[in-house]
């Protein structure tokens, strides 16, 4: 229900007057007003791995209202999942981030800066050589959004609850391979963590392991480059140490995503796998101390 209706009714407006009178409650009551009559915002963290087939899309909306979509996947079948997260009539992402330029994590950012209302971009400098690439530069352009390049170290404040650390790239990763140039974060809610790693390879998570060490532990691990061999190596599983790895594949791709050596390291060491092929898209909940999946 809207602010506009409940001021015609006259118990809230003796509670208005109360509420100014009590400053202290005034405070509470204003930073929570326009979250609950927008409907959206529940007090809790949304982490949403998106079912786009053979690629990566990953929908955040944190307890202060901040919406967020770390890359697109290959399509436009983007915006359908979009739609079943976020308001029909809510065309505004306060940062879209895209991970690398290859086509399955950046296909669907072209449909969703064509329809959606962008106040940041964050991206590396490293680009493909590829039709998709030169026309997702080209909608950033035309999309009137601040434009970041990422690198290690940078901390984003989502609202006052929230926060995603940048862990890699270290330096300018315009000349680097661009899956070795995949933006790594780190998403943090209290004491809930969610370790996100675009095709990031085993050499970039040794790196962060040895860098980093057990800050890298995290309750969700979104397994890199789709569950294969080139990523998830065990000293990156044992230092991130999650309950939960989710692989972002289309079912019966060509790649044999997740490979049989990444499944069987996550037995190993009691991690639970779960495969937006078999089971959709996978969404969970944090109250900033546990995390859970939403059925």
């Amino acid at each position: 229900m809207s602010l506009s209706t409940f001021s015609i009714r006259i118990v809230t407006i003796i509670f208005l007057i109360l509420v100014i009178i009590f400053s202290t409650a005034s405070q509470l009551v204003s930073s929570s007003v326009l979250p609950a009559a927008l409907g959206e915002v529940d007090g809790l963290l949304t982490v949403a791995f998106l079912d786009v087939g053979q690629g990566d899309a990953i929908f955040i909306e944190t307890p202060d209202g901040a919406q967020v979509l770390i890359d697109g996947g290959p399509d436009g079948s983007v915006v359908r999942e979009l739609s079943k997260h976020m308001p029909f009539f809510d065309r505004t992402l306060d940062v879209v981030l895209a991970t690398h330029s290859d086509k399955d994590h950046i296909g669907g950012l072209i449909e969703v800066l064509e329809r959606y209302e962008v106040e940041t971009i964050i991206r590396t400098e490293n680009k493909n050589d590829t039709e998709v690439a030169a026309l997702f530069d080209t909608f950033q352009n035309t999309e009137d959004a601040a434009v970041h390049f990422a690198r290690g170290g940078q901390l984003l404040q989502l609202g006052a609850s929230t926060t995603l650390l940048i862990l890699s790239p270290e330096g300018d990763p315009t000349d680097w391979e661009s899956n070795t140039a995949s933006i790594v974060a780190q998403l943090q809610y209290g004491e809930s963590t969610f370790m996100l790693t675009g095709d990031a390879g085993v050499n970039i998570e040794e790196y962060l392991s040895q860098t980093y060490g057990e800050l890298l532990q995290s309750d969700v691990l979104k397994l890199g480059h789709h569950g294969s061999r080139t990523s998830s190596g065990e000293m990156f599983l044992d230092t991130v140490s999650p309950q939960y790895g989710i692989v972002s594949a289309a079912a019966d791709n060509s790649y044999g995503h997740p490979h049989r050596e990444v499944v069987e390291n996550l037995n190993d060491r009691g991690i639970e796998m779960l495969e937006t092929a078999s089971v959709g898209t996978v969404v969970f909940k944090s109250d900033g101390r546990n995390v859970w999946r939403e059925e």
